[in-house]
């Protein structure tokens, strides 16, 4: 009699469904009711389509940061090539007024007999372009009085000079310089020897 009574409400809520329109549900064993069929394929449909556009979106993320990575790329190799190219643009152009004057010197020198003007003139050109220089990060090796140091100087002979320490610079044969502290061009020098008194009672 219950199983009656249960198959003829059933039928009874199916009819009402049909004539409603309403999504129909389902009912397990235990008669209480369940989602339909319907209900979860629609719901599936919109998380399936929510994880195609988010994958659509991403995609399009990776395409972009592919593109930039290659621009950058192409960009900085750009950059590379210009600074070998033109890394010394700014020292040379600081260096053209130098020469520049270098030939106004060399023509007035050939209507003159004034040595010591050219001289002067010249010492001037020296100093402008020391100056030069030092703006560019350029420093002079001071050798004068130095103990020999073999980081900055380079030996060229030892000479024996009783003005001077043993190992001490004597003289100078080519300046060194030095580019932001960093060596550019060793100091060719003389270094001081001095003899050994064995040496002196020799020579006495």
């Amino acid at each position: 009699m219950v199983a009656k009574v249960k198959k003829d409400t059933a039928e009874a809520r199916e009819g009402l469904s049909k004539k409603t329109g309403e999504p129909q549900a389902t009912t397990g064993e235990s008669g209480a009711e369940v989602p339909g069929k319907t209900e979860r394929a629609e719901a599936l449909m919109v998380k399936l389509q929510e994880a195609e556009k988010k994958a659509a979106e991403n995609y399009d993320k990776y395409l972009r940061a592919v593109a930039d990575l290659d621009n950058y790329r192409k960009r900085a190799a750009r950059e590379k090539a210009d600074a070998i190219q033109y890394g010394n643009e700014n020292l040379l152009r600081d260096i053209l007024p130098l020469v520049d004057g270098m030939d106004r010197a060399l023509e007035q020198s050939r209507d003159s007999d004034d040595f010591e003007a050219f001289k002067k003139g010249l010492k001037l050109l020296q100093g402008q372009l020391l100056c030069c220089l030092q703006k560019h990060g350029v420093e002079i090796i001071n050798t004068a009085g130095k103990d020999f140091d073999p980081y900055v100087h380079e030996a060229m002979m030892q000479v024996e000079s009783a003005e001077h320490e043993d190992s001490q610079v004597v003289g100078e044969f080519e300046r060194g310089y030095l580019l932001n502290g960093r060596l550019l061009r060793p100091a060719k020098v003389s270094v001081c020897k001095r003899c050994s008194q064995g040496d002196d009672q020799a020579q006495n």
